[in-house]
């Protein structure tokens, strides 16, 4: 499977099954952590890559940061726009690739929400984070939510689940490939009897594969979480996130 399916998931019903799948409640949980975590003071710049439809992006400059959205996904943008305009704050949207980022030692922090790495090829995923890391100031601190780490991932792996949110009933059919280190989740979406199917791919790293990768880009660890109360990551947590400073 070329790694690029990502260009062409993103849209219609995949896009609305992800909305009905994140309640406000985990957004402000989100925000709140993120905040936190980042350290910094009221009006400080902050990159959400990739930022989706800004729920996050919109939550932390209802705080006082002045944020910066990038998300290769045009219905996304959109709405991020009108979100954020029926909040009355601002925020610079773009709709780039998250490889692409045209920034140099300007963002006083920076974050990747949602399980949005993986996608690419080893070389390609040192990229994004290679392109985040220059974005950053000297120092400033860039959270990444790894879900899909292995060792979070495989203690729990499910071949097919069926999950109904709204009008919508996802079947995912994963295969996990070993010698790839990496899996194959296959939806088929269902909604008033119409299906629509999409193939997908992740790279699934250890923990210390990740933090080699992070190491690379120049961002170093400062702390692994287990969960959004700070609890320490260790095996079988679902889900890790990782903060990481600019060297």
């Amino acid at each position: 499977m070329k790694t690029n399916w990502w260009e062409h998931f993103f849209h219609g019903i995949a896009l609305d099954f992800w909305r009905a799948a994140i309640s406000e409640e985990q957004t402000r949980s989100e925000a709140d952590f993120i905040n936190n975590q980042l350290q910094l003071p009221v009006g400080a710049r902050l990159l959400d890559v990739p930022c989706g439809n800004g729920r996050l992006s919109i939550e932390l400059a209802a705080f006082g940061f002045e944020l910066t959205g990038v998300d290769i996904a045009v219905e996304f943008i959109e709405e991020a726009k009108r979100n954020s305009a029926a909040r009355s704050v601002s925020i610079d949207w773009r709709n780039i690739e998250m490889r692409a980022l045209p920034w140099a030692n300007e963002f006083d922090g920076a974050f990747c929400f949602g399980n949005s790495f993986g996608y690419l090829e080893d070389g390609e995923n040192v990229d994004f984070l290679k392109a985040v890391s220059q974005t950053l100031k000297p120092g400033a601190r860039f959270i990444l939510d790894a879900p899909a780490i292995a060792e979070c991932l495989l203690p729990h792996f499910l071949e097919k689940r069926t999950i109904e949110l709204g009008d919508v009933t996802a079947t995912i059919d994963t295969r996990y490939d070993h010698e790839q280190s990496r899996m194959f989740p296959s939806f088929t979406f269902v909604r008033n009897g119409v299906e629509d199917k999409r193939s997908s791919s992740q790279r699934i790293y250890t923990y210390r594969e990740l933090v080699g990768l992070l190491s690379e880009a120049g961002l170093e660890t400062v702390e692994a979480y287990g969960s959004l109360a700070e609890e320490p990551f260790k095996l079988g947590a679902h889900r890790l996130l990782i903060v990481t400073r600019k060297a």
